[in-house]
């Protein structure tokens, strides 16, 4: 006769059964563990789990005869393999935006990539004149090729445009007034707002004109002793359309020089390339907004500039030197890599003949309907061979994004997938999970791939990520 199996244990003599971390830890199990993990991490998931199990005991929940060590390890395990891997990775943009905030915004040119790996692998004159053997400015890289590109008479830069806005600010506007136009008090990503950066600046936000409509005489008429500074706030990620004015920037530049007063404008996502010459909307460029008569201009260099993330201040020779000498500038102050990256972009700008082809934010911006519907054709074949896989191409609309050009839709093509016995949700999940991950959309239960924002490197590895998550999804096998 079979043997009736043993009854389970009372949770008491559970608990009791338990075995103790230090012998836990010397058993086979742990010790496979102990060859790919750190030993501090697997006693800390050893603990976590014999904690987890204590509870479900108390609780009704686990029920055993003998400890169970396959499915503790097992536990213990998958507590640990997200340590494995790096939680920042790298993402395949699938979206159709091209400059993601969510996703780092810019993609790099490959001579920035090469600069920050250069810099990064040892020491650098960061702060060193080599010349002459003494100490150098860590500005020294960008600021002549600064000038150069805009034509401003001095250059500075810190780590994002919001840091170069309220360093401008604290310097040239503490305890003063700063005038502002009513339809430019905007809310940018990340609640930042221009009237508390105007506040934490140490100014007094003075608003001028109305939401529609704002004049030169508005601004004047809003001067008093205690008005340190005009400043200007480009509208990069909204529009105000219909019965709309705004005075010219040089009426407000002959103003400021009338009155004494600085005349300051946060371009937001500044360019340096006319758009149009990519068949994009005008966007108000640096050098018009210099040639204007604009004393300080601040935006990113990681928007449609297309370099790392900082924040760029041009203009007067003698308002740089103020912002300089500010102690504010240290705590805001650029670092190596990001100078050595926007270094390596800003002299793909001193050739526009290549510039748009070598920057990859203007490239995926300006790629022509041929191209794409080329590279969509390309990845629709990469994709027919897999079982299940209902493969279809469509038109569509890409968006800069990047808080730049909010009204202009660019014309693209998208490839759109639904896989057998696969939701759309949990095939989106697993392409998210996937190394590197893969990120689209989903629209009408189809998850969808917008090839404006895609590398023709990335065609082969999405298809390899897309195979192996039907796959696994398929099979049961758990997303990693």
């Amino acid at each position: 006769m079979p043997v009736a199996p043993s009854p389970p244990l009372a949770a008491p003599a559970m608990l009791r059964a338990l075995p103790q971390v230090q012998k836990l830890l010397e058993s086979a199990e742990a010790a496979a563990l102990l060859a790919e993990f750190p030993r501090a991490l697997v006693t800390e998931a050893v603990r976590g789990a014999l904690d987890a199990l204590r509870r479900a005991v108390l609780d009704g929940a686990a029920c055993f005869e003998n400890f169970p060590a396959d499915s503790f390890f097992d536990s213990v395990r998958s507590a640990l393999e997200p340590l494995r891997h790096d939680r920042m990775r790298r993402v395949i943009n699938g979206t159709g935006i091209v400059i993601h905030t969510n996703l780092g915004r810019a993609p790099l040119a490959e001579p920035a990539v090469t600069a920050i790996a250069d810099v990064a692998a040892g020491y650098t004159n960061l702060e060193f004149d080599l010349e002459s053997g003494a100490r150098g400015s860590r500005y020294a890289a960008v600021t002549g090729l600064l000038c150069r590109l805009t034509g401003a008479e001095a250059a500075l830069v810190v780590n994002n445009n919001a840091a170069a806005v309220l360093l401008a600010l604290s310097v040239v506007a503490g305890g003063g007034e700063a005038l502002v136009s009513r339809s430019e008090l905007v809310e940018i990503g990340g609640s930042f707002r221009v009237p508390d950066v105007i506040r934490q600046g140490g100014a007094r936000l003075v608003e001028v004109g109305t939401t529609n409509k704002t004049r030169t005489s508005d601004y004047e008429a809003a001067i008093t002793p205690e008005t340190r500074v005009i400043l200007k706030v480009h509208q990069s990620n909204y529009r105000i359309v219909g019965f709309t004015s705004a005075p010219d920037l040089a009426e407000l530049a002959e103003l400021g020089r009338r009155r004494g007063l600085v005349v300051m404008e946060d371009l937001g996502s500044g360019t340096l390339l006319d758009l149009r010459d990519i068949g994009l909307p005008h966007e108000p460029t640096v050098g018009e907004s210099i040639a204007s008569g604009i004393d300080l201009v601040m935006f990113s260099a990681d928007k449609l500039l297309g370099g790392p993330q900082a924040g760029i201040i041009v203009g007067r020779r003698d308002l740089i030197v103020q912002l300089k000498k500010h102690p504010l500038l240290r705590a805001v102050r650029i670092d190596k890599l990001s100078l050595a990256a926007l270094e390596a972009t800003l002299k793909l700008y001193l050739d526009p003949a290549r510039v748009v082809a070598a920057v990859p934010v203007l490239a995926m911006l300006a790629a022509p309907l041929p191209l794409l519907e080329e590279r969509a054709g390309r990845l629709a074949e990469l994709l027919a061979g897999i079982d299940g896989l209902e493969v279809a191409g469509a038109e569509g609309k890409s968006y800069s994004g990047g808080g730049s050009l909010p009204e202009t839709a660019l014309p693209t093509r998208l490839v759109t997938l639904r896989a057998a016995g696969v939701g759309t949700a949990e095939l989106a999940r697993r392409l998210r999970l996937h190394r590197p991950a893969v990120v689209g959309r989903i629209a009408a239960d189809r998850f969808v791939l917008d090839v404006r924002t895609l590398a023709d490197a990335d065609l082969p590895v999405i298809a390899t990520a897309i195979r192996e998550a039907i796959r696994e999804a398929v099979r049961g096998v758990p997303a990693p």
